[in-house]
């Protein structure tokens, strides 16, 4: 319980409401750099695969647009992962000090972390 009713001043309550709401919005500006990266490197494969169906290039020297996609993937889930890290050590240390609901950023950060997981696949066994 928080509030005046649990002894914490209600100015506390909502330095620690504000807090909590600029984590949430931290975690939100990872979650969208990490989706820019998840489709821009999705994009990349998709644009060479279809270029390389109109006129086929042997080889694409030492990196190609299947491993430079694979890299950007990897890149923007290795981000999200570390914020969502981040994001819910913070929140819990912050829940200890006086409480506050779960976050839905996490919920979100995991559905595009999925979502992520399922292009890296899908460029990794050539679908």
């Amino acid at each position: 319980m928080t509030g005046p009713a649990a002894g914490i001043p209600t100015s506390t309550e909502l330095a620690i409401e504000r807090t909590r709401l600029a984590h949430e919005r931290t975690l939100m500006a990872w979650v969208r750099t990490a989706t820019s990266l998840i489709s821009f490197g999705f994009t990349i494969y998709k644009f060479f695969q279809f270029l390389d169906k109109e006129a086929p290039v042997e080889g694409h020297g030492l990196l190609g647009p299947r491993r430079f996609a694979l890299i950007m993937i990897g890149i923007g889930l290795t981000a999200l992962a570390l914020a969502t890290i981040e994001h819910r050590r913070q929140v819990r240390a912050l829940r200890q000090a006086g409480g506050g609901p779960y976050s839905l950023a996490t919920v979100v950060a995991a559905l595009i972390a999925c979502l992520g997981l399922l292009g890296f696949v899908s460029i990794s066994l050539r679908l």
